[in-house]
């Protein structure tokens, strides 16, 4: 049976020495355990782990190892970016990169070098390629120029005017011109309709000019003429200017005074107010909503010269028509729109945003039916229009109910078409002047 390493001490000295060595040898050999588990216990007074076991073996191994050291691959070379083009673009040039003698002093020719010093020179040689290598990329590269070409140019201005959004607001003016009361006058309308289309023109290039940092956040707008830098800041300013002077020009003194301040307040309620308020409050949905009703009442005053109740009801048609169209189009692009920066009802107030789709869906109903009421349109038009408006608000309640992308892209392509729809109906069931007897 072996024998404990404070006996066989012990039995080396006799005596009264020797019983004194041997109780001393058992006392640290029974306290050793706890004090090595005290000497490992961390700041929050918690037990030693693996883990600390595992890094004190590493640094171990990493101590008596000292020659292991981790090679560090060379960064490979950036993508080329779309403004970065080479000076020779249009050749192929073969580079072939010629390895350096290395010279390695104080090496005696008796004797081989060992792993260390093979490793260091492998090291420098990687070291000096990659930084002729880089020195030669630098050189064949530059910054491209981004440079407007005179055909780009209708494009560009007009995806900075949003062209779609434009077309969408003369149309409207044109209904409320076609539905007033009175003869049509062509010279008017054409005026009135050009008139409006540079106002919208204006206001959306002044709005991209204001929103160009957060445009560039979102997926849905960091296309745009001037995220991209497609024109300059001052370019696109100058034709918000250009489309502005002329059209607000047009609207009052081709038109009317009543249709050009009406044009001039709808610029100044979507460029100043709309477009910093959406980045402040939600209440920048009703602010938007107004501007989209006010081209329609636009067109009635171009009519008639007098605001009615007729434009009222127009403009009321496309205030409530929006907040289903564009409470639905935000409701899928709540992650664009976070990003962005924006406050919208869709990110903050998602319960909000569905109950005011469902009201406004709701009212289209109540709108079409004061129609004839405001002898805007025969009695007609509110039962042909039935199936639209309840079609319209059985989406906007299925939105409303299990609100997700399905039903927020059914409610938004139904608006899409739902609105030209409902303006046709108007103007075949539009109330005619009754026309007094012969003489």
């Amino acid at each position: 049976m072996a024998a404990s390493p404070h006996t066989l001490s012990s039995r080396l000295l006799t005596g009264w020495v020797g019983g004194c060595v041997w109780y001393l040898e058992g006392r640290a050999i029974q306290e050793s355990p706890h004090k090595f588990i005290h000497l490992y216990r961390n700041v929050n007074k918690q037990w030693i782990t693996f883990q600390h076991f595992n890094f004190l073996k590493r640094m171990y191994v990493t101590q008596l190892n000292r020659s292991l050291n981790q090679q560090v691959k060379p960064k490979p070379e950036p993508v080329a970016s779309p403004f970065l083009e080479k000076t020779s673009s249009g050749q192929t040039k073969l580079e072939i990169y010629e390895m350096k003698p290395l010279s390695a002093p104080n090496l005696p020719l008796s004797r081989k070098p060992n792993e260390k010093e093979l490793m260091e020179l492998e090291s420098a040689s990687i070291v000096e390629g990659s930084v002729d290598a880089g020195k030669e990329t630098k050189g064949e590269k530059q910054w491209k120029e981004m440079k407007l070409q005179v055909a780009d140019l209708p494009g560009i201005l007009a995806r900075l005017s949003k062209i779609k959004l434009t077309a969408l607001v003369v149309s409207t003016t044109a209904a409320g011109f076609a539905l007033a009361p009175g003869p049509f006058d062509w010279p008017c309308f054409l005026l009135a309709s050009v008139g409006t289309g540079l106002a919208s023109c204006a206001a959306n290039s002044i709005n991209q000019f204001f929103e160009v940092p957060f445009d560039s956040n979102m997926n849905r707008t960091k296309n745009r003429p001037l995220v991209r830098g497609q024109i300059s800041p001052l370019l696109a300013v100058s034709f918000a200017t250009c489309c502005a002077v002329p059209g607000v020009a047009l609207l009052t003194w081709g038109v009317n005074p009543l249709t050009g301040a009406l044009g001039v307040f709808n610029i100044f309620l979507y460029t100043c107010c709309y477009t910093p308020l959406k980045r402040i409050s939600i209440a920048n949905t009703w602010v938007g909503a107004v501007v989209g009703a006010i081209p329609p009442v636009m067109g009635w005053t171009a009519a008639t010269g007098s605001l009615d109740a007729g434009a009222f009801l127009l403009g009321g048609i496309l205030y409530s028509w929006q907040f289903p169209h564009f409470n639905a189009l935000s409701w899928g692009l709540r992650e664009d729109y976070s990003r962005g920066g924006y406050c919208m009802m869709s990110v903050t107030h998602p319960a909000l945003c569905r109950r005011v789709a469902l009201r406004h869906c709701l009212a289209l109903g109540a709108l079409s039916a004061a129609a004839p009421l405001l002898d805007v349109t025969t009695w007609t038009f509110p039962v042909i229009a039935l199936p639209l408006n309840l079609y319209i608000s059985y989406l906007g309640f299925r939105f409303y109910a299990d609100a997700d992308r399905a039903s927020s892209r059914r409610l938004f392509f139904c608006s899409l078409w739902h609105l030209p729809l409902l303006l046709l109906l108007m103007l075949t069931c539009k109330r005619r002047p009754d026309r007094g007897p012969a003489s």
